[in-house]
């Protein structure tokens, strides 16, 4: 590679960095990007120009220094994700601005190179990303609701930020950082902890595994019978009257089949079993519970 064709490349890259960073604002420069940014730019490359570059491809011209210019195909490729017709087209621009007294074009680079990474570095200190959670109880497909959801923001090298979930059963968090993970804690569901990022926000359900130990145990120590007939009814009005319930043993030793209800009776006795019950599967017909399998850990 000539020393021309050099920093030519090395314009196109920079170019490349700043029709990125549009899209997705990065202050890390091009020769940095790994992992979900390189995924990203191949994203954001086939969503322009229905073509892609591999990680390979990435790893050997991007990354490292070549020995020789890429392909011209994939050359044109990135020239017309920068905005010009071909490779051609933009060596014709570039040229024209090397061959300008040498002081202007060396000023020209440096601003090329520089001012994407200043302004993107400063939308991204000032950029907030908004998460948005709803939780849904995992057994009742219902909205938690009844119950406030404990919610413990989690930040390396930071203390924990603590929120509640509002009376729809969910909850808001900005910050300017691309990934949320939080731990979620309810008296009547398990602990569970969840790890998001903002390009797969628009999944914003959480689901819930009920915690009917601890539910059942309430209702008890409580002598609040009332509400354990009221659970009891609601957990026989989510099964199907002909539901088949498949117990299935650890190390594949076996299946044991209960019917509606044997299963609400398991469910219903705050028994140390009940605490160790984990729901695998589950089949909705005419939104009624059909088959189910569950496992005693």
């Amino acid at each position: 590679m000539t020393s021309k064709e050099k920093y030519l490349f090395e314009l196109l890259k920079q170019s490349i960095f700043s029709t990125f960073s549009v899209s997705y604002p990065t202050t890390e420069v091009i020769e940095d990007w790994k992992g979900e940014t390189i995924v990203a730019f191949q994203e954001d490359l086939f969503e322009k120009l229905k073509a892609k570059v591999s990680e390979k491809w990435f790893y050997t011209y991007i990354k490292n220094t070549p020995e020789k210019l890429p392909r011209i195909d994939i050359l044109n490729l990135l020239s017309n994700y920068v905005g010009h017709d071909s490779w051609n087209a933009f060596k014709m621009v570039h040229s024209k601005e090397e061959s300008r007294p040498k002081k202007h074009s060396k000023k020209l680079y440096w601003l090329l190179l520089l001012l994407p990474i200043v302004l993107f570095a400063f939308n991204r200190l000032i950029a907030k990303n908004t998460f948005e959670f709803c939780f849904i109880d995992d057994i009742k497909n219902e909205a938690i609701t009844k119950t406030t959801i404990d919610i413990k923001i989690v930040h390396d090298n930071e203390s924990p930020i603590h929120l509640k979930t509002n009376d729809s059963g969910c909850f808001s968090y900005e910050t300017t950082k691309d990934i949320i993970k939080f731990v979620v804690q309810s008296p009547y569901h398990k602990t569970d902890t969840i790890v998001r990022h903002i390009n797969s926000n628009g999944n914003q359900i959480v689901k819930l595994k009920p915690d009917d130990y601890a539910l059942m145990l309430h209702y008890y120590t409580n002598g609040n019978i009332k509400e354990w007939k009221k659970h009891k009814q609601q957990l026989s009005d989510l099964f199907a009257d002909d539901a088949t319930i498949y117990r299935l043993f650890e190390n594949n030793i076996g299946v044991e089949i209960y019917s509606k209800r044997e299963f609400i009776r398991t469910l219903t006795i705050p028994t140390k079993a009940l605490k160790r019950i984990e729901i695998l599967d589950k089949t909705l017909e005419n939104e009624k519970i059909i088959t189910l399998k569950f496992m005693m850990k």
